[in-house]
């Protein structure tokens, strides 16, 4: 008779641990974004930087991602990679997008420390199982013709060697564009809200294949 109780206790808590999980919600996949002031809506109102623009487009097609922007005006990759292993290990995301390395060219960060930490945040993105997306970036040529073109080919060559997706140009239509004034800030540097339709136009194609 205790041997009967006891199979029907452990069927009867299997059945409703199987029913809990039924109807309990499945937890959304991270999207983390891992950047600077680019990402970080530095100079514009809250809710209209490329970032909360993907978050509205995901919505309005239906996908279930939770984005995380863990971008801080002024970081670098070396700032970035310091961060990452506590945000990997906090959110556990499975795609990591990341925006970072024009502060190191402002800061006359050597190219192959650059080089060396966008590889160390990719190679440490797809340990913890995230797909990985670089967005490249370009330096105004008066900081050398030779200096940007090596800056701007080191993004390429991080994604190739690490299996990483690559946005070609983070800017392309903002920076490149016939008036570009019109879409910077008074610094120059920053676009304002009007560019970041473009800025999440340039990063969809190539993020979209990623999400889960």
């Amino acid at each position: 008779m205790q041997r009967r109780n006891f199979i029907c206790m452990t069927l009867a808590g299997a059945a409703a641990a199987a029913h809990g999980t039924e109807g309990a919600e499945a937890t959304p996949p991270v999207l983390l974004v891992l950047g600077d002031s680019l990402s970080a809506e530095y100079g514009i109102a809250r809710g209209s930087g490329w970032v909360a623009l993907l978050e509205r487009r995901l919505a309005e097609k239906g996908r279930a991602v939770r984005i995380v922007n863990a971008s801080i005006s002024g970081d670098t990759t070396s700032g970035g990679r310091r961060r990452l292993a506590a945000l990997l290990a906090r959110h556990k995301p499975a795609v990591l997008v990341v925006e970072l390395g024009s502060n190191d060219a402002l800061q006359g960060t050597p190219l192959d420390t650059t080089r060396a930490n966008l590889a160390s945040i990719v190679q440490a993105g797809k340990a913890a199982g995230a797909r990985v997306l670089l967005t490249g970036q370009q330096m105004p040529p008066n900081y050398g013709e030779d200096y940007a073109a090596r800056f701007a080919a080191l993004f390429g060559e991080v994604a190739k060697a690490e299996g990483a997706a690559l946005v070609p140009f983070f800017l392309k239509g903002v920076a490149d564009s016939a008036e570009p004034l019109r879409l910077f800030q008074s610094d120059g540097l920053h676009p304002l809200a009007a560019a970041h339709p473009i800025i999440l136009d340039n990063i969809w194609p190539h993020l979209e294949p990623l999400l889960p």
